[in-house]
């Protein structure tokens, strides 16, 4: 039986997602939500929800509660004094602006059906998992490394203390603390099976100097979404970033969405670095789910083009299950090595090239991406 307060909860959920719905573009191109995330829930600024309000009803038989018209005509909102009070500005209502928590797979579930995005059947000879021992309580066996002092004492205590004395009570200082075996308490555990990542994602980026702030932002807000979307599709995540300019680097999260560099750009560091990740992918890349994702305004220089297409064609793509090249439009950029790709892999799915100009390009750009359940 489903109780009313429940219905109104899944009546409540139901607005906030259409409302989600409605607007996810505006979502997505926001950073500001990025901010907002803690370790499970998404904070969300919804408007135009209406809040609802009591308003006087004259029953014209009279009755309980029907007074005179000090409190005002009939209708008269219910609530704080409006404009007219000192104090008050303004003569016309403003947008309701409220707060409302969704979780992140909630949040993934309604981009996934907004953009149309197939589920992603994972690939892999095996579900990778290790064993962890997890401890569950205590017992009076086990070995000493698990004996927990403190319950052995209180235990010993405890018994010494209701133990029969002809002086009345019971003085540790006095008679001592006698420890029997039956107050030693180990503590117990049983061995489980916890899923390792089974699913790893090489974020790539060009730090050089024609990447500006703006483009880093809109690369930063992309990897939020990707995020978002294949952490619902698997049980684990592993992620690695890295940046370069002429030289490759690995970094942490920080790191790649705030360094600038200056100098000459060669994107097959970043992809001799990307193979060699997943090269060392613990029992082999055959049994993991791989990602590539890389950022750029398309600069390189003249002879390294050649290398990133023997790279993919020859090492990356044909153990990847997604590889995404995301030119991000700069007033600095040619954005010519997108020209590159696109002559030399026409009919590869594994490798998906999108061109984004601004943040009203991101929606459709992670579609892309996205769009083929690899």
């Amino acid at each position: 039986m489903t109780l009313p307060i429940e219905r109104s909860g899944a009546r409540y959920k139901e607005i906030v997602g259409r409302h989600i719905r409605r607007d996810l573009g505006k979502y997505i191109r926001n950073s500001k939500l990025i901010g907002r995330k803690g370790k499970d829930l998404v904070s969300i600024p919804i408007t135009h929800i209406a809040l609802p309000k009591f308003r006087h009803y004259r029953n014209s038989s009279g009755g309980v509660g029907q007074g005179g018209d000090q409190i005002g005509p009939v209708g008269t909102p219910l609530g704080p004094p409006g404009g007219d009070q000192p104090g008050g500005a303004g003569d016309s209502p403003g947008d309701h602006i409220r707060e409302v928590e969704i979780t992140i797979e909630e949040l993934a579930e309604i981009m996934g059906e907004e953009l149309e995005l197939p589920r992603i059947i994972p690939k892999g000879k095996r579900n990778i998992t290790e064993e962890r021992d997890k401890y569950t309580g205590l017992r009076r066996v086990g070995p000493e490394g698990l004996l927990r002092n403190k319950r052995m004492l209180r235990n010993a205590l405890l018994r010494s203390a209701y133990f029969p004395l002809t002086e009345g009570f019971f003085d540790p200082a006095k008679h001592g603390i006698c420890i029997l075996p039956e107050d030693k308490r180990y503590l117990s555990w049983k061995t489980v099976l916890r899923p390792m990542a089974s699913a790893v994602i090489i974020y790539m980026m060009d730090v050089s100097g024609s990447m500006t702030d703006e483009q880093k932002e809109i690369a930063r807000i992309e990897c939020f979404w990707l995020n978002t979307w294949l952490n619902s599709q698997y049980k684990g995540l592993r992620i690695h970033y890295i940046i370069h300019d002429a030289v490759a680097t690995e970094v942490d999260e920080e790191t790649f969405f705030t360094t600038t560099e200056s100098g000459g750009t060669r994107i097959s560091s970043a992809y001799r670095l990307c193979n060699k990740l997943m090269k060392e992918l613990p029992g082999g890349v055959a049994d993991w789910n791989v990602y590539g994702f890389h950022f750029s305004d398309g600069d390189n220089w003249g002879e390294d083009n050649r290398i990133c297409i023997n790279l993919l064609k020859e090492e990356i793509l044909p153990e990847i299950n997604l590889f995404g090249y995301v030119q991000v439009k700069s007033p600095y950029g040619t954005g010519e090595f997108l020209k590159v790709l696109n002559a030399s892999f026409r009919d590869n799915e594994s490798l998906i090239r999108v061109e984004v100009n601004d943040r009203d390009g991101i929606l459709s750009s992670i579609k892309a991406l996205l769009g083929k359940g690899k």
